[in-house]
């Protein structure tokens, strides 16, 4: 399992490097002049070329992308340059928010999609598995932005329950971790449905029913554990998507996350925010996927011995 773990490690390097090149290509190739957005419409050219100088937007871009590696390898993010403060802080703030918004989504998206597809599986082409198929595909079809402001509307207007943003409380999380989980539980129901169908047609649950054991025994214990490890996958998956969609649903909800912080850097070509942020949802999904392949050596023990 180290060596699996070191192998990652080793590999994640390459791929963060290329990351890291194209994220600093692209914001460039955004139109609009971080200096002149940043000095306002009728600033002289004089004050637009002292910030270009001051960020050093007047370099070639190898030196401006050596200079942000050389930082890099120090753990340096940078500064922000539209409130020149370090980019490093104000991030780990706003990760912290959006990895509390994306957990909560995640449970909330496992433990809907998760009942959802036991219950199709094992009730095949009843009413109740043609309610999971339907639940399934209204949460995959649904944009985030769209469920979202429903839920606004329902929760927050007609019925003042819930708040319709910010944060602070538990009830500020509800919307918005609803509205983030209800996409992952419609494919979570699918991949779970199959995996169980797929199960408990195996030779070792008909085995498991003739000696008599109970049908909830046989499903949860059983054929459960089995069809774990394709679900694991998507559950990773997914959770590195939330990450992803929160930038969405915390515009929406007002969630003062990396998402939200993400629309505003792009609204002022904050370049260094842009490419902190990126790298910091880059690093997420390969750290999520390391810990789904050592997960599969916990639930398959053939797969610890290879």
């Amino acid at each position: 399992m180290w060596r699996l773990t070191l192998t990652r490690l080793l590999a994640g390097v390459p791929a963060l490097l290329v990351v890291t090149a194209l994220v600093f290509l692209i914001v460039r190739l955004i139109p609009g002049d971080p200096a002149r957005i940043l000095a306002g419409e009728f600033a002289t050219d004089a004050v637009v070329r002292e910030l270009r100088q001051r960020w050093q937007l007047d370099q070639p871009l190898p030196v401006q992308y050596g200079v942000y590696l050389a930082r890099l390898a120090r753990g340096d993010l940078g500064r922000s340059t539209a409130t020149s403060l370090p980019v490093a802080p104000e991030l780990a703030e706003r990760f912290f928010r959006t990895l509390e918004l994306a957990v909560a989504a995640i449970l909330i998206a496992a433990a809907v999609g998760g009942f959802a597809g036991i219950v199709g599986a094992t009730r095949r082409a009843s009413l109740a598995d043609y309610a999971a198929t339907v639940l399934a595909l209204a949460g995959v079809s649904t944009p985030i932005f769209w469920s979202g402001l429903i839920l606004i509307l329902v929760f927050a207007v007609r019925l003042p329950w819930l708040p319709a943003g910010g944060t602070g409380t538990l009830a500020h999380l509800v919307l918005p971790a609803v509205s983030l989980g209800l996409f992952g539980a419609g494919v979570i129901a699918r991949q779970t449905r199959s995996a169980m169908l797929e199960t408990l047609g195996e030779e070792f649950v008909r085995t498991a029913r003739a000696k008599g054991l109970a049908e909830r025994g046989v499903v949860y214990k059983h054929a459960l554990k089995n069809a774990l490890v394709p679900v694991v996958t998507v559950l990773g998956d997914q959770f590195g998507r939330l990450l992803g969609g929160a930038i969405l649903t915390e515009t929406v909800f007002s969630w003062p996350g990396m998402g939200r912080y993400l629309i505003e850097a792009i609204g002022m070509r904050d370049y260094p925010v842009i490419q902190a942020i990126i790298l910091v949802f880059a690093v997420s999904f390969l750290a999520v996927n390391l810990i789904v392949d050592l997960s599969y050596g916990l639930l398959d023990p053939r797969v610890r011995v290879e």
